[in-house]
């Protein structure tokens, strides 16, 4: 069979390392990675093994947003897991080296080599270059707000036009440091991507380079024997959550840790994050919340910029091993001096003294729920619960202005289960911010948010709806209370009157029950533990 695809007595000779990526026409993120692949195998070649190429699915969250598509998602990233294990499975293949591009894409290629423990190397595709637009940097997120903008007559058709035609102009993922970006990082601070190569954009020339030194480095691991097992380390996790926060990175971070962690066999929870959130400060000024792109930062000195200033205060664990063969010390020793810039604040003069990824607790929320702080001004909010069942219905509330100051959107039944698929809530939240009530309402949810999301915003509610969570017992009216500096999210209802709700609650039909969907609810565990699938039990 090898052989009648080109491959003589030599190259059966070598061990043999699988190539994946994710390449597609779905998404600008990931157009290029087939390139990308092409490089990777070259470098896999020059190391003294044979490649062998293969792909797999991504779902695009950008045009998936907002509509039953969203549903298929997070549920792409147990997807992606399963066939890259299948595909090293069935060929028997000696390592790994995994391309992505965009969200889930990112940590369901590192679940499989978590899963699979050969020896593997993650390559991210790269960011877009932001739009300009009248001197001013744009992504996807200001197409988003530019429509709430333009359904509350701040902006005319023509300027939504404008902003639609400029916020992204190339290949590559989107450009803030929302979910891919957040990912990206997390690949070089956990040991799994080479040092420095999350930042560069998807169309810079150093693309290939990387693309190259990681097939070449994972030859090398297959040398050195070193498999993910001996990278993800609980230390490695702390590094990694660390990083989250002083980048102010997706609350997706959060879920895809937790995920990543059952596979590796790690026991992480929610109190490692607060334990690790509180002792990290916020030092990098990114959008959503602040006001730079990843290629901004990656002119300013990338992720080791970060790592380096994290270090030096004892803020990592420098003897965490990488893909590199080396420590993140090593790594360190040889990134280049620091540049001139303002993007990443020095440890002594953070943005935040603590950590913007927050675990929330309380009677809304018992088992947890997650809030990115990063821009966000207030610690508290208390209002009245506006309740929807379906994300749909609180857009279109939203879109006929019928939201009010104070009110505390919930919107539930979008759990994994409930969804299925855990939906993500842009349209919605960016809608809000696009009308002005960025900061005048708060939103909470069973479902998720795109990192993208700036705002009072609530997501990761568990136990979710579908369950009988609390959550599904908010009445409209109901008061709510979030408070970040408390860590606390409770509904101000009585216990008894819960109670009386619970008896009278009954768990509605599930939205899918055939297909891919239907699959993916009869499998998945709570949020809480990263809504990861899981056998079921015999």
């Amino acid at each position: 069979m090898y052989k009648a695809m080109g491959l003589d007595d030599a190259d059966l000779g070598k061990q043999f390392v699988g190539v994946c990526h994710t390449g597609n026409e779905s998404t600008p993120c990931n157009i290029h990675l087939p390139g990308l692949a092409l490089q990777a195998k070259e470098g896999v070649s020059a190391g003294g093994a044979t490649p062998r190429e293969f792909s797999t699915i991504a779902v695009s969250d950008g045009i998936a947003m907002g509509h039953e598509g969203m549903k298929s998602s997070l549920v792409s990233r147990e997807v992606i897991a399963d066939s890259i294990e299948l595909m090293v499975r069935a060929h028997q293949y000696d390592a790994l080296v995994g391309i992505a591009g965009c969200d889930k894409s990112l940590p369901g290629t590192m679940m499989a080599m978590a899963r699979l423990n050969v020896p593997s190397v993650f390559v991210y595709g790269g960011s877009i270059m932001p739009g300009m637009l009248d001197g001013r940097e744009l992504t996807v997120v200001d197409v988003y707000e530019a429509v709430g903008s333009y359904d509350a007559g701040k902006i005319s058709i023509d300027d939504l036009k404008n902003i639609e035609n400029t916020a992204c102009p190339s290949a590559g993922s989107c450009g803030g440091m929302f979910t891919a970006n957040t990912m990206a990082s997390i690949s070089e601070a956990i040991g799994l991507a080479l040092p420095g190569s999350a930042s560069p954009p998807a169309e810079d020339d150093r693309r290939a380079a990387v693309a190259r030194d990681s097939g070449a480095a994972c030859a090398r691991l297959l040398e050195l024997g070193i498999r993910p097992s001996d990278i993800l380390t609980f230390e490695a996790f702390e590094n990694a959550i660390t990083v989250l926060n002083a980048l102010g990175g997706s609350t997706n971070g959060v879920l895809h840790l937790l995920a990543l962690a059952g596979e590796a066999g790690i026991g992480l929870t929610y109190d490692d994050f607060e334990r690790v959130r509180k002792r990290t400060p916020h030092l990098a000024d990114m959008k959503p919340g602040g006001s730079y792109v990843m290629n901004s930062l990656d002119k300013a000195g990338g992720i080791p910029l970060v790592l380096r200033k994290l270090d030096g205060q004892g803020l990592l664990n420098g003897s965490c091993l990488t893909v590199s063969g080396k420590t993140i010390h090593e790594d360190l020793a040889g990134a280049p001096p620091e540049p001139s810039q303002k993007i990443v604040r020095p440890v002594e003069n953070p943005m935040h003294a603590e950590g913007t990824a927050v675990i929330l607790r309380g009677s809304l929320a018992p088992d947890g729920a997650v809030i990115k702080t990063a821009g966000v001004e207030m610690t508290r909010f208390e209002g009245n619960a506006r309740t929807f069942d379906r994300e749909e219905d609180a857009f279109g509330a939203v879109s006929r202005g019928e939201i009010s100051e104070g009110d505390v959107l919930v919107i539930r039944y979008e759990g994994p289960r409930g969804g299925p698929g855990m939906r993500e809530m842009l349209s919605t939240t960016a809608a809000l911010v696009g009308q002005g009530l960025g900061k005048k309402v708060a939103m909470v949810t069973d479902g998720r948010f795109s990192g993208g999301t700036r705002g009072f915003m609530v997501g990761h509610v568990a136990p979710e709806a579908f369950v009988g969570g609390p959550i599904a017992l908010v009445k409209d009216g109901d008061r709510i209370t979030v408070d970040t500096e408390k860590n606390s999210i409770d509904l101000l209802v009585s216990a008894e009157e819960l109670d009386k709700r619970r008896e009278l609650w009954t768990r509605p039909e599930p939205n899918y029950t055939t297909g891919a969907l239907a699959k993916y609810a009869s499998l998945v565990g709570s949020a809480a533990q990263g809504a990861r699938t899981m056998p079921a039990q015999v």
